[in-house]
């Protein structure tokens, strides 16, 4: 760290701030971030991954959505009054730290406070069009094309799997569910190539249409002055607003341990208040609900062995959590047009 701590101290060096301590919060080889402490509170600092031009897409992005309404931490500009401070070819930005609390999803009123937050957030984001020095990231239209790509990837670990002599638990239990799950995933695609997704992404595209891509409570501060600041916009991206619903959805039925009928209906009836959607969008929803994401991403990770800190254990347990969740949700679907707030 200690070549990081000099880069720190440099990209540092392009503020008119007085640095009185630096703690470092996390650091990875292309991303970190830091707490800079200065006699005015303190600042974050974070190195990026990102090219310059990627950045400059999400920073306008930014100045868009608080433009919209939309509380984020203000960037803090460079003595050379730039939004990025460069080192070694490396970005840094640094921004306002906001002090609050994390909101959980405990209860009714949290939950609403976040959604609707979402369904702000959606609405300030039209308008917004990419300036043409940027690099504009973008998954409108290309939910299908994903899905098969992902299909094919899971097919063929299915595959490898079942010539395997001596399974180990986990893929034992892949073996047996696999083929229900795959199903679900054709299911997903049909539906969503009937559905008027293609139509709502060209829509979408032509007004201008942001997605968070982690909006959740651990991305969420909520102040004193009762204001909640949306952090960590590194992987905004243009796409329709399901994308963010479907996620967050699936974190808060997460930590219910599986999917409610009637927080479903309380989150869709809370989104719909602030951003109404066409019945014909909201089918778009069940859809990609119906694709197994959770399935998916545990069988993904275990096969391409991305993460060598996990025991067989952990995959195992990871693997029958999403089990339990991801069926937990097929009943709703069945109803799920006796569940939409129209």
């Amino acid at each position: 760290m200690a070549n990081v701590n000099e880069e720190i101290k440099e990209a540092l060096q392009q503020y008119d701030i007085t640095v009185v301590s630096i703690k470092n919060e996390s650091y990875k080889d292309k991303k970190g971030v830091w707490w800079i402490q200065t006699p005015a509170g303190y600042k974050i600092l974070k190195k990026q991954s990102q090219s310059i031009d990627t950045l400059n897409f999400i920073l306008d992005a930014v100045e868009h959505l608080k433009q919209k309404g939309i509380y984020i931490p203000d960037v803090i500009k460079t003595k050379e009054d730039k939004r990025i401070a460069i080192i070694n070819n490396t970005c840094y930005v640094l921004s306002e730290a906001i002090s609050g609390k994390t909101l959980t999803y405990s209860n009714d009123s949290n939950i609403k406070l976040i959604i609707q937050e979402l369904a702000k957030f959606h609405k300030a984001s039209e308008g917004f069009f990419p300036s043409s020095n940027t690099k504009m990231r973008s998954h409108l239209g290309e939910w299908i094309v994903k899905y098969r790509e992902e299909m094919h990837k899971l097919e063929g670990y299915y595959k490898t799997e079942s010539l395997t002599q001596q399974s180990t638990e986990f893929g034992k239990l892949i073996l047996k569910e696999y083929k229900n799950f795959y199903r679900q995933m054709e299911m997903a695609v049909n539906e969503l190539e009937k559905s008027n997704y293609y139509q709502w992404s060209k829509e979408a595209g032509d007004k201008g249409c942001l997605c968070h891509q982690d909006f959740a409570a651990g991305n969420l501060i909520y102040t004193e002055s009762k204001k909640l600041f949306v952090l960590d916009i590194d992987s905004i991206t243009m796409d329709i607003p399901i994308r963010d619903i479907r996620k967050i959805l699936n974190k808060i039925m997460k930590k219910k341990g599986g999917w409610d009928q009637e927080t479903l209906k309380y989150i869709l009836a809370c989104y719909h208040e602030m951003n109404p959607l066409t019945p014909y969008q909201w089918q778009v929803l069940k859809a990609t609900l119906r694709y197994p994401h959770l399935f998916a991403g545990i069988m993904s990770k275990y096969y391409e062995g991305r993460d060598k800190s996990w025991t067989q254990s952990k995959y195992l347990k990871r693997l029958e959590e999403m089990l339990k969740i991801e069926k937990s949700l097929i009943p709703l679907l069945e109803n799920f047009e006796k569940l939409l707030p129209i």
